[in-house]
């Protein structure tokens, strides 16, 4: 027997309590994004859209709906960081959140503390134990298919230096599971972690 099934026309309305795309397409890697302008100062913000899309050379990517600080930031320098959200960082993450002005250094806001990159000029989280130094390769607006612009930008950059604890990494290989990754879910406040009760194995077929 065929299930009920709810369907709809997302111009026309989800007829939901809450938008049910990003709880579908998720959980989702955050893109933990620290910036500095061309002034200096330092922005550090989250990202729910964001995740990795080719291996040589290594290029991650976040879309940012609106144009943020964090936009403006690498487009005047070119340069950004990806760090790790786990869940010891959890709830300073949510304070980068807040919707503050330019001016405000979201290190300083969350009790976070700045480190210095090897190659790019934007600082680390140091509490992070995993960085990303990244170069930025390409920063598009995003259109829907009528071809008209939406208030959406897609930004990607190269990873040009990879930092990561040592503690993480077990014969050579990341612990996924160990790191405590935390992923955003739907609704409105929803987060999930990776943890080895969730792990399962399956290879490629030969």
């Amino acid at each position: 027997m065929h299930e009920s099934t709810h369907s709809y026309v997302p111009e026309r309305g989800h007829g939901l309590k809450h938008d049910p795309f990003n709880a579908i397409v998720g959980p989702r890697p955050i893109g933990w994004i620290s910036t500095r302008n061309a002034s200096g100062h330092l922005n550090l913000a989250p990202y729910s859209f964001f995740n990795a899309f080719n291996y040589t050379p290594p290029i991650i990517g976040f879309s940012s709906i609106g144009y943020k600080d964090t936009v403006r930031n690498i487009e005047e320098t070119g340069e950004f960081v990806w760090n790790l959200v786990t869940r010891p960082l959890a709830e300073a993450m949510n304070q980068t959140c807040a919707a503050v002005g330019p001016d405000v250094n979201e290190f300083e806001l969350a009790g976070l503390t700045p480190l210095t990159s090897q190659v790019v000029t934007v600082p680390r989280v140091l509490e992070s134990p995993v960085t990303f130094e990244c170069r930025c390769t390409q920063v598009l607006q995003l259109q829907g298919v009528s071809g008209e612009k939406v208030p959406s930008w897609l930004v990607l950059g190269e990873v040009v230096a990879v930092h990561i604890a040592q503690r993480l990494l077990k014969d050579g290989v990341f612990d996924t599971a160990g790191a405590e990754i935390v992923l955003r879910g739907g609704g409105p406040a929803d987060y999930f972690t990776v943890g080895r009760e969730q792990l399962f194995h399956m290879f490629r077929p030969t």
